[in-house]
């Protein structure tokens, strides 16, 4: 039996019962809302879908892991489908997991159906860190690119675009600045086709707010999701991961080293006034080469 949600609880909540959480938050009615069900057991996958679609948002479920070495299992639901990973359900569950102190150690790793996924708890700023992998990128070809300029209603299709993923494959589209990023407004009865068409899964136009290797670089961006229900993402870490691997694999933003390592932010939401900011950092291997970044930011109980 579903429980109908309550005000945030200061321990474990019950079995079914959903929790509303806002992560990345950048203000008072900033973040992207998540409902949380911290002990899922019992539910099937129509009942976690129907949570997603009577709250329209990205929905997340714990669970106990099935493979060896994870502490937990997560699965997400938006309205349409279920997703193989959601980075701010992600990081908005370890920090409610902390919060009622079921995790209590300084690292966890958690079990998606996108791999398993390193955690880090920042005590300092009482954050949650996660990790994600090197990014996978393919430049898009003329035509594709053409067909994301007219879907965004662009006046031209001049920058290169560039699918990219380090889990969801992204349409990268640089914008010459945050006005014009904010003043897009796209053709979303096509979405779903363009992003079929390019085999992307949403467009997350973006411009950079400083220069890239600032001590601490911004970026802005948008993301328009193929189709999950709702036609805006006021924050979306995969893709905000996507994004800081192209720009730093292309020297755009400056990384630092595992001594000192840049945290670059990613700006969203502004243009739905919620706004949101996604801090993400390099990850570096033994080896001190960057093999792929962490990401973080700000969790507030209840929605918006």
């Amino acid at each position: 039996m579903i429980e109908q949600d309550r005000p945030f609880p200061a321990s474990l909540p019950a079995p079914g019962q959903v929790v509303l959480i806002r992560v990345f938050v950048n203000g008072p009615a900033g973040g992207n809302p998540v409902p949380l069900v911290a002990d899922a057991r019992g539910m099937d996958a129509e009942q976690m879908q129907d949570i997603a679609r009577t709250h329209g948002h990205e929905s997340a479920f714990v669970l106990p892991a099935d493979v060896p070495g994870a502490d937990w299992r997560l699965r997400f639901f938006v309205p349409h489908h279920e997703m193989e990973m959601c980075g701010h359900a992600t990081v908005g569950s370890l920090w409610a997991l902390r919060r009622w102190g079921v995790w209590t150690t300084p690292t966890a790793r958690v079990q998606t159906m996108s791999g398993l996924v390193d955690v880090e708890w920042d005590a300092a700023r009482q954050r949650v860190w996660i990790s994600q992998p090197a990014v996978r990128e393919q430049a898009l070809e003329s035509s594709a690119a053409a067909l994301v300029a007219r879907t965004l209603r662009l006046p031209a299709c001049t920058a290169p675009m560039t699918n990219a993923a380090t889990s969801r494959v992204k349409t990268l589209v640089p914008l010459p600045d945050a006005a014009t990023l904010d003043g897009l407004t796209p053709d979303f009865a096509a979405m779903e086709s363009t992003c079929d068409a390019i085999a992307s899964t949403g467009l997350y136009p973006y411009a950079l707010a400083t220069n890239g290797q600032a001590a601490e670089p911004t970026v802005f961006a948008r993301q328009f999701p193929r189709k999950s229900g709702y036609p805006e993402d006021a924050a979306t870490g995969i893709a905000a991961a996507a994004l800081w691997g192209h720009l730093a694999a292309a020297g755009t933003i400056a990384v630092g080293s595992a001594a000192s390592p840049v945290v670059c932010t990613v700006r969203q939401g502004d243009a739905m006034g919620s706004p949101s900011a996604i801090a993400v950092r390099p990850r570096f291997d033994s080896q001190g080469a960057v093999a792929g970044c962490w990401l973080s930011g700000e969790v507030m109980e209840g929605a918006a």
